[in-house]
């Protein structure tokens, strides 16, 4: 009777954990950029829930959240120190995002997910990141935050606005419009025409181009600045592909972009951010130690 008791406990645990996360999985992907520390976090989280009792916990969820928070804020003061040695430009990892059922719900969440506002965070330091994080992308109250990160609810909102102004200056949402794919569709056929005017075409005046290949894989150790030269830069590349390379156009981190693979494994990925002017920053992601989740949806809010 006691094994039947502790194994129907043992379901409710496991169900408890299961239907929180995803949202823990967002939680520490916007925290960390990288849906590979995200896992190892929410994993950490798991074995940490499994030594608690649950019946003493008014609220697992939360509990979850501040565990998963936590662990985040200290993994990501190791991962500033790793990325200020990192070679060429740190980019986040690249996830493929899923449709929902509620166009808007899921449109505010893939604004957060964007490599263009990742990397903007990258801007404030652990706290600031995790109040912003918790406030902005989940709608969590200025008092469930302080309990989180142990600071008072007035210094959580003075933080989050604090955060707000680093951000928001500089910080503008992508477009969802058609005319925003069509954009991209014209900068790919002309990139794989070679036909350099039609590139420039496309680019806004003051795009951007950031590559990362990490450590052992060429790419781009600078950003690259300006249509003409994304735009050689672009045509260059598509010159070395072989003819056997397949691309697929598609939504990675809520925003257009194309994955590139060849005999089955991807190589790089490539994401668009389009304003009213044409494509305004491009972000290519070939390290392969951060391609794993490119073809694999990670189930995350």
């Amino acid at each position: 009777m006691a094994e039947a008791t502790r194994y129907a406990s043992n379901n409710e645990r496991v169900a408890l954990f299961e239907s929180s996360r995803s949202r823990l999985l967002g939680i520490a992907y916007r925290m960390l950029s990288t849906v590979t520390d995200a896992e190892e976090i929410v994993q950490e989280a798991w074995l940490r829930f499994q030594s608690v009792d649950v019946t003493e916990l008014r609220q697992p969820s939360a509990w979850l959240t501040t565990v998963v928070t936590r662990l985040a804020i200290d993994r990501l003061r190791s991962a500033r120190r790793l990325r200020e040695r990192y070679v060429g430009p740190w980019l986040p990892e690249p996830l493929a995002t899923v449709e929902a059922s509620d166009p808007e719900y899921i449109a505010e969440l893939h604004d957060s997910l964007t490599f263009g506002f990742l990397i903007l965070l990258d801007r404030l330091g652990p706290y600031e990141r995790a109040v912003f994080v918790l406030y902005e992308a989940f709608n969590m109250s200025y008092l469930e935050i302080s309990l989180i990160v142990n600071r008072s609810e007035s210094t959580c909102r003075q933080i989050a606005s604090r955060a707000r102004r680093k951000l928001l200056k500089v910080w503008e949402p992508r477009s969802r419009t058609e005319q925003a794919q069509s954009t991209v569709e014209a900068l790919l056929i002309a990139v794989g025409a070679g036909d350099i005017d039609k590139v420039v075409a496309c680019l806004a005046p003051d795009v951007v181009l950031a590559a990362d290949g990490g450590p052992n894989v060429r790419a781009a150790r600078r950003p690259v600045l300006g249509p003409k030269r994304v735009a050689r830069w672009l045509v260059n590349v598509a010159a070395r592909q072989r003819p056997e390379t397949q691309i697929k156009l598609g939504e990675i981190n809520g925003e257009l972009g194309i994955v590139a693979s060849f005999e089955g494994r991807v190589y790089f990925a490539m994401l668009f951010s389009v304003l009213e002017f044409g494509v305004s920053s491009i972000w290519v992601v070939n390290n392969p130690d951060k391609l794993f989740w490119i073809d694999k949806p990670a189930q995350l809010q």
